[in-house]
């Protein structure tokens, strides 16, 4: 059973926190091009399709520290110490998605559906965007990282 769940914690890992990961390090660079050619209907297509699978994959990604804890508790390290700072930086990547990039990438699309346009702030929008993604990206890394090489693992992986 062990098996069944690490296979289901690493596959939904990555099809959840793939896509989120790579559509939101483009949603940046697409709302700055959507913004240099506002006549191009395709720019703010674009960035509601990015922002969709961002939204989409978040929510499906609730799979990734559900099948997590399955997996710890079937391995028996609930309590190590790598476990509990990747549940702590999951936790945190949680709520910079949430509450950083989804809810200014939401602001973003309504200011380019706005009928008199971006407003003139529109450059700093992208570029907290990418700062805000680049953490999340950094904090889901790190806990891959923690998964791999499982500091003081006694599991003999």
């Amino acid at each position: 059973m062990t098996k069944f769940l690490l296979a289901v914690h690493v596959l939904a890992a990555i099809i959840a926190i793939g896509p989120v990961t790579v559509a939101a390090s483009m949603f940046p660079a697409a709302v700055r091009r959507a913004v240099a050619s506002p006549a191009d209907p395709a720019g703010p297509a674009t960035v509601r399709t990015l922002h969709r699978i961002c939204r989409v994959y978040a929510v499906i990604a609730v799979v990734v520290p559900a099948s997590g804890f399955a997996t710890a508790k079937s391995l028996h390290v609930l309590g190590s110490a790598w476990l509990i700072t990747s549940i702590a930086l999951t936790a945190l990547a949680a709520v910079v998605l949430g509450g950083l990039v989804l809810p200014l990438q939401e602001a973003t699309l309504d200011a380019l559906d706005a009928p008199a346009g971006p407003p003139e702030s529109a450059d700093r929008t992208p570029r907290q965007l990418a700062l805000y993604t680049g953490v999340f990206n950094l904090l889901w890394a790190t806990v891959t990282v923690l998964m791999i090489i499982r500091p003081g693992s006694t599991t003999g992986a």
